[in-house]
């Protein structure tokens, strides 16, 4: 399974992304005890949070005119939050999975289910007008200057919130993933990138890299 990605020049962004094929839907899959104690603010991990990331993330998208502030900040910032007040549980393997991760590497990335998306994909700045539903509720992100995934129907994912289009359910299968990184720090970006794959290959699914350009 491959998927065409391209990527907008950006002077700040570095991204890793993989898609997943898992042996069963999600709704058939249940997450494993020690990715559950890892939605933990005090767990041990592999990756440290610290001040200096969430700083370039932010940085990162002020740069096309987005306030990542208020409700807007990245969902990374999100997962820290509710993670030290003992509120972020579970929703299935591939979302705790992605959410795992981006808690302690302070990171943000998204997650879409590949069978709600139309490829090809492109990574770039949304334009000064428009926006998405990203819940189920119906509530909506306006997207002016924000770095996103974009599909072939439109804009999709972004380090702040996915779109309910295209997010994961019982019935998903196949997933594309992308950390959104920082040039100023790769190993960073790669370490996460090789966690996270490790855990979703741990969980059963066939991962492969998403290789821009390619």
């Amino acid at each position: 399974m491959s998927a065409a990605l391209s990527i907008d020049p950006h002077p700040l962004l570095s991204i890793r992304a993989f898609t997943t094929t898992f042996g069963a839907t999600l709704g058939a899959m249940a997450s494993p005890e020690d990715l559950l104690e890892m939605l933990r603010a005090d767990a041990v991990a592999p990756l440290e949070r610290r001040e200096e990331t969430r700083q370039a993330v932010r940085d990162l998208l002020r740069h096309g005119g987005y306030k990542p502030t208020g409700r807007g900040k990245p969902a990374s910032e999100y997962l820290a939050r509710a993670a030290g007040e003992g509120a972020l549980g579970p929703i299935n393997p591939a979302v705790d999975a992605c959410n795992v991760v981006s808690l302690h590497s302070a990171l943000p990335i998204s997650l879409i289910d590949l069978d709600r998306a139309r490829p090809p994909f492109r990574i770039g700045i949304a334009e000064a007008e428009g926006g998405y539903i990203f819940n189920a509720s119906g509530q909506e992100i306006e997207l002016g200057g924000l770095l996103c995934l974009f599909d072939a129907d439109g804009p999709c994912a972004n380090a702040v919130k996915d779109s309910q289009r295209t997010k994961t359910n019982a019935d998903t299968r196949r997933t594309l993933s992308i950390i959104w990184g920082i040039r100023a720090d790769e190993q960073l970006l790669l370490a996460a990138d090789e966690w996270y794959r490790a855990i979703v290959e741990a969980l059963g699914g066939h991962t492969e890299p998403v290789i821009p350009g390619a």
